[in-house]
């Protein structure tokens, strides 16, 4: 096959950036390694900023998120036995929207099926060869056979371990990373939310969050050790260890509303941002160029801000023949990306008790957290990184 632009990678990146590029009339070819039904189902981040929710609407794939989704006017910080809420509309004029990516996921398939341009399930990509030519050549391998696509650019929406970010060169590639020594048990319970707003709680045993995908599902979060088997974690445990952490807001005795867990995963906790987001006509996008550790919320919106930046790009080369907005995705995206990484960074240090925790260490986190709830420059600091910076 031809096109304009191949697409390797059917997550909520690949999707968007197709969806886009199809109202405006770029030609392009999705391909994904996984079925239909595994991309569907698979769980993943659910708290989208006021940009993404732009973007979903301008492409027409909100109206399932504008009848269901949560939108959320603030957070609670908990700890020290007290509980601080951010208002966020009072710090920053914005609000959030809990909204799960899977749905996101279903939404852009279904649109993607019905009008755009080809979506191809169980495809493959192998290889990714002459990024510097004339013309990007995609290697896959579809209903066993091997293929190949030619197109004039190509784009990794392929994650971590897709193929994409290995087409650049190893002398041309500077990885920065940071590994924490903690994980998330992350766990989905058939139990209405016991709060209206995420509350985000630091103890002395550690960290844990309490979320919701829907008015009667609940996203639940525990810091736990690296390695941890979440089959060590039966239900009654994962409770009673949510009770106690969450009575660090200053509500001893108060039990939250249980019911049974249908599913528990750990994530490993990381910080990645590979550079440079291009290498002749590849570009890099989501976690095929950085991944940031869940505390922030910024995973999926970066990797939605990334595409709204590149669609414009594309859009401006389709309609004037001009390469300008392409040649600065790099340097634009990547002043975004590290902003997310370093607020992901400082979120994910000041609410977690590593290991080998420091009693200096302890003092001066909490003291970071006193500062965001005594100083109203601080709040809308946070504010403003978790509602999402607007896109230059």
């Amino acid at each position: 096959m031809r096109t304009t632009v191949g697409i390797i990678g059917a997550g909520p990146a690949g999707l968007l950036l197709a969806r886009t590029l199809h109202l405006a009339g770029v030609d392009c070819v999705v391909l994904e390694n996984r079925d239909r039904a595994y991309i569907e189902a698979r769980q993943r981040a659910g708290l989208l900023e006021a940009g993404t929710v732009e973007a979903l609407r301008a492409v027409g794939a909100a109206a399932r998120l504008d009848a269901e989704g949560l939108e959320h006017r603030g957070i609670q910080l908990r700890f020290d036995g007290v509980t601080h809420r951010l208002d966020f509309p009072a710090l920053t004029g914005r609000t959030v929207t809990v909204y799960a990516q899977t749905e996101i996921v279903k939404d852009l398939v279904a649109l993607q099926l019905a009008e755009g341009p080809p979506l191809l399930f169980g495809a493959r990509a192998e290889a990714v060869e002459g990024a510097t030519g004339g013309r990007p050549l995609i290697h896959y391998r579809h209903e066993g056979r091997a293929r190949t696509l030619e197109c004039d650019w190509a784009v990794g929406c392929d994650g971590f371990h897709g193929v994409a970010r290995d087409a650049v060169p190893p002398a041309l590639r500077t990885a920065y990373a940071r590994d924490y020594p903690f994980s998330w048990l992350g766990v989905l319970a058939d139990v209405a939310p016991s709060n209206d707003e995420l509350v985000y709680a630091r103890g002395e045993h550690g960290f844990a969050l309490l979320s919701m995908r829907s008015p009667t599902v609940s996203r639940l979060y525990l810091q736990v050790p690296v390695g941890t088997d979440p089959a060590d974690w039966p239900d009654e445990r994962i409770w009673d260890e949510l009770d106690a952490r969450l009575a660090a807001g200053g509500e001893p005795g108060r039990r939250l509303a249980r019911g049974p867990v249908t599913a528990t995963s750990v994530t490993p906790m990381r910080s990645f941002v590979s550079e440079p987001l291009r290498h002749g006509r590849l570009l890099l996008a989501g976690d095929a160029a950085h991944i940031v550790p869940p505390t922030g919320a910024k995973g999926l919106n970066l990797a939605v801000s990334d595409v709204r930046l590149l669609g414009r790009a594309f859009e401006a080369l389709h309609r004037t023949g001009s390469t300008d907005l392409l040649d600065a995705y790099p340097r634009t995206a990547l002043t975004r990306v590290w902003q997310a990484t370093r607020f992901s960074y400082d979120m994910t240090t000041m609410l977690h008790t590593p290991p080998d925790q420091t009693a200096f260490d302890r003092r001066i986190e909490l003291a970071r957290l006193h500062r965001i709830a005594a100083s109203p420059a601080a709040a809308t600091e946070l504010a403003a990184h978790y509602t999402g910076l607007p896109l230059p």
